[in-house]
């Protein structure tokens, strides 16, 4: 059992993948939580998407690799990425470093902005997180 606290925000929405999102005026950023990156370790590649990529809500849009293993990365919602954090090219850690800020990975328009609402709440997510760190 651990007692390691996992820093959830509240004004983000979450999934069971472990991925964030964040209203930011029309669109959405996207990252990996602080449980995912503590479970990762050590990232040291990141697989981002190009400009422009479609997602589809579910569907991997790219690739976190660790020392320890290599995740896809989830969407959360549907919808047109127009920016990818391209400091993490170079410095991968800042996922680790700081997940909720420096460490986003892509700004999303949405196809439905109201999507994000049927996410987790933070306070479903850090349930989801101390069931699963028990184990």
């Amino acid at each position: 059992m651990s007692d390691q606290v996992y820093k959830v925000l509240e004004e983000c929405f979450y999934v069971e993948s472990d991925e964030w999102i964040r209203r930011d005026g029309d669109l959405v950023r996207i990252g990996i939580t602080d449980f995912a990156q503590s479970e990762l370790t050590d990232i040291v590649f990141v697989e981002l998407p190009e400009v422009g990529a479609v997602l589809e809500e579910g569907v991997s849009f790219g690739v976190v690799e660790s020392v320890k293993a290599v995740s896809d990365l989830y969407a959360p919602i549907a919808g047109t990425v127009v920016e990818v954090n391209s400091e993490l090219e170079g410095e991968p850690g800042l996922l680790n470093e700081d997940p909720y800020e420096s460490g986003w990975i892509i700004a999303v328009e949405p196809d439905d902005p109201g999507a994000i609402e049927r996410l987790m709440s933070p306070e479903e997510y850090q349930k989801s997180v101390e069931e699963r760190s028990q184990d």
